[in-house]
């Protein structure tokens, strides 16, 4: 038991050094003020969140969450057939399409999303193929909108979504869909059923991380919405940045790990209620 704490050890002093310090850091400077210049002055005040509820941040921070949700929704319309495929894939192909779908992490973010800008601008790849082909008379605007933010950002973190469902999916009893299939249930109402049930808490687990990540993401909005699309990540960066308010973009910070934090909790809740009614049904068994 005590080698087992020592070996924690460095992750815990890690942990406080590069993770709780910087945290409380910011929380203090949440509720400090700042001169005409942009220092920080630590006189304690409720300002900077009473001032995160006027109507252009609310709406800039009802925006944000409308794209997250979107942005969630179809990673999970598009990133639960891939990873149904994949866990449905013979065992030694599996890891190959795991790895195919990792393949993006291994270049660096920004790269992909200048890509990005290469493909959809005016005179980039698809209004060239369009134009050729004869499809459209003058370029489409494909790019500095939110459709393009939406795009960058599905593309972005879709490996979130679809990781965690491919878990759940690999990990389900393969006996209860041959039971399924035994008592008559076709593919379409197996799965419906009992895949799609059984494999919540990886949808969960995918929705959340896709979700969160939404909420902060502000290279995608920088580089494919220009200054059209306008989120909360991007408006925490100018006020550290450009503003040089930085109690205003603690606040700003602080309100989006509370709404995380909330969203985890919700989830480890939900998780445990599954939990707890599996041991109850296999009790009643």
């Amino acid at each position: 038991m005590k080698n087992g704490k020592f070996l924690v050890a460095p992750a815990i002093v890690w942990l406080i050094i590069f993770f709780a310090i910087p945290m409380l850091m910011v929380v203090a400077v949440s509720f400090a003020t700042r001169t005409p210049y942009g220092q920080v002055v630590f006189n304690f005040t409720l300002g900077n969140y009473v001032r995160f509820l006027e109507p252009l941040y609310l709406k800039i921070f009802v925006s944000t969450i409308i794209t997250a949700v979107v942005t969630t929704v179809f990673t999970f319309l598009m990133g639960y057939p891939v990873a149904y495929a994949i866990a449905k894939l013979p065992k030694k192909w599996q890891q190959p399409g795991l790895i195919v779908v990792m393949v993006p992490f291994w270049i660096n973010f920004l790269i992909r999303s200048y890509a990005w800008v290469i493909i959809l601008r005016s005179q980039g790849v698809v209004n060239t193929l369009l134009l050729k082909l004869g499809l459209i008379a003058q370029p489409l605007s494909l790019l500095y909108n939110d459709y393009a933010v939406m795009l960058g950002m599905i593309y972005a973190l879709l490996p979130f979504m679809v990781l965690p469902i491919y878990v759940s999916i690999e990990q389900l009893d393969k006996k209860l869909l041959e039971a399924a299939s035994d008592l008559g249930a076709s593919p379409l109402v197996a799965f419906r059923k009992i895949t799609l049930p059984l494999t919540m808490p990886g949808i969960a687990a995918g929705s959340i991380l896709v979700f969160i990540s939404s909420l902060g993401m502000f290279v995608v909005p920088d580089v494919m919405g220009g200054a059209k699309s306008a989120l909360i990540g991007n408006l925490i960066q100018n006020q550290f940045l450009s503003a040089r308010d930085w109690p205003f973009g603690s606040a700003l910070s602080i309100v989006l790990a509370i709404l995380a934090l909330v969203l985890i909790m919700l989830y480890y809740k939900v998780l445990q209620q599954q939990k707890g009614g599996h041991k109850h049904e296999e009790k009643l068994a």
